[in-house]
């Protein structure tokens, strides 16, 4: 697959690809007789979790090191474990954040909501009487 589809693919652009191939979180990525980047399914799967990952918040850096460990094969599996416990962890505190954060909105618009509705009967109080 050529760059330009698994942009489309992903919705990611170039240079984030050729970014991430740099820094060393996606794996290089084959090149054909001509040197364009030609992507695996095996690079797409990659792309695909890293995307999720970085949608999740997860660092860069930890990505970056769960990758050169994955390189290293077997002998690093609890090290890789250790990285996504931790990134899990703090996914599970951020997503404790936002409920929270969530919980404060709703309030404030059943608050808001509630000042409307009486403002709106004293309105209507008003107009009656005249």
């Amino acid at each position: 697959m050529r760059i330009k589809e698994v942009c489309e693919k992903y919705g990611l652009t170039p240079d984030t690809l050729r970014f991430y191939e740099k820094i060393g979180l996606l794996p290089r990525v084959r090149r054909d007789k001509n040197g364009i980047r030609d992507y695996s399914e095996e690079d797409c799967r990659w792309i695909e979790f890293i995307k999720c990952m970085r949608s999740a918040g997860i660092e860069i850096e930890a990505l970056v090191r769960y990758v050169k460990l994955f390189q290293e094969g077997d002998a690093t599996l609890e090290e890789r474990k250790q990285i996504l416990i931790e990134q899990r962890d703090k996914l599970q505190a951020k997503i404790e954040e936002m409920q929270k954060a969530l919980e404060r909105l709703n309030y404030k618009i059943q608050v808001y909501e509630t000042h409307i509705k009486e403002a709106e009967r004293k309105l209507k109080k008003t107009v009656t009487k005249v």
